[in-house]
């Protein structure tokens, strides 16, 4: 069962549906509002033999409708992975205390966030400390992954890197993981390869692996968008699958679809596809300096036979500007998000 199940009516687990005691230093105060003990619950907590009657004690019924997973879903935690572990009642009733809620709450937002229920038991045991995580500033938070991150390109180590990504992942959504994790470690690499300070083997290394995740990622992203659609590619000679897909991923975000090219795709190419897929924009990503006949002649006579606009993006936008410029396309810079704002506001802007 790798994905929860949600019910509009929550299954009965026990007699009562109110809460049965419970103190807990760490429960929001929406949440103690939303659960008030019932006299009734008193006494069922009460009478379970041995255990604390000051320990506020929650039905399955009622923790469903709190968290919003149902009760089938509940006891196969419980069972095949040992996330939570309620205590029984003398009939077999399951009763939860309140930070076993709060836990069900995290497992939950991990669950948003795409981490499978396979891997939230590692990713929960990874995660700092609640108090821990307040000492530090969410600057030191990010330099830590990124350091752990590059020690682990560095030696190699995938197993270290897998488990650096998912507890990232933890707590933040999948865009901050791009912007404040993946963007920064993988431009440290290319510093360290062109001012001599690392080897290009860890880069490749690193490369592979981002491919693999953000390929996945674009594959199973949502379909439901209606937004304006980009037909993506790579500059001539160029090998820039991840800016390419990192940024198709940032538009996505936007509401923006993407239709992504191979590698190495000839500009000439792209006219033809972009008529049969009807787009609204193409996106060529570059991250080196290209040659210059590709600003003057190949793109010059792509801008000139379509009448939908053709953005360059990344650092070949800003080594080479004035000739994208001229060769009548629009730079955009190597900012994910600024740039798919900006075709986005010009997309929304040329409709009548």
């Amino acid at each position: 069962m790798e994905n929860r199940e949600r019910l509009d009516r929550p299954s009965s687990d026990s007699s009562g549906s109110g809460p049965i005691p419970v103190t807990t230093a760490n429960a929001s105060a929406d949440r103690q509002r939303e659960t008030q003990p019932s006299e009734t619950s008193r006494r069922i907590g009460k009478a379970i033999t041995g255990f604390p009657g000051d320990v506020e004690l929650f039905p399955i019924r009622t923790v469903s409708s709190l968290t919003g997973v149902n009760s089938i879903t509940l006891r196969a935690w419980e069972r095949r992975y040992g996330l939570v572990r309620p205590v029984r009642t003398p009939t077999g009733h399951r009763l939860y205390r309140r930070d076993e809620i709060d836990l069900i709450h995290r497992v939950v937002d991990l669950l948003d966030k795409g981490i499978s229920i396979s891997q939230v038991q590692r990713v929960l045991r990874q995660q700092p400390p609640a108090n821990t995580a307040d000492d530090q500033t969410e600057d030191q938070v990010w330099s830590r992954y990124r350091r752990r991150a590059i020690s682990a390109i560095s030696q190699f180590d995938e197993d270290t890197l897998e488990d650096t990504y998912n507890e990232a992942l933890g707590v933040c959504s999948i865009d901050q993981l791009t912007q404040r994790l993946l963007v920064p470690v993988r431009e440290e690499l290319i510093r360290r390869r062109e001012t001599a300070e690392g080897n290009t083997a860890g880069e490749r290394f690193f490369s592979m692996y981002l491919r693999n995740k953000l390929g996945t990622r674009f594959v199973h992203r949502s379909r439901g968008t209606r937004g304006a659609l980009l037909l993506g590619a790579c500059l001539p000679d160029e090998h820039c699958e991840i800016d390419m897909l990192l940024f198709a991923l940032t538009a996505h975000e936007l509401g923006l679809r993407s239709v992504l090219l191979g590698a190495n795709t000839p500009l000439s190419g792209l006219k033809p596809v972009a008529h049969r897929i009807r787009c609204d924009a193409i996106v060529v990503s570059g991250s080196a300096e290209p040659k210059a006949d590709t600003c003057t002649q190949a793109l010059t006579t792509l801008t000139a036979d379509l009448t939908i606009p053709v953005f360059i993006r990344g650092l070949a936008s800003i080594r080479r500007r004035d000739q994208f410029v001229a060769a009548g396309a629009v730079p955009l810079g190597n900012d994910l998000m600024a740039g798919a704002k900006r075709i986005s506001d010009m997309l929304s802007e040329s409709k009548p």
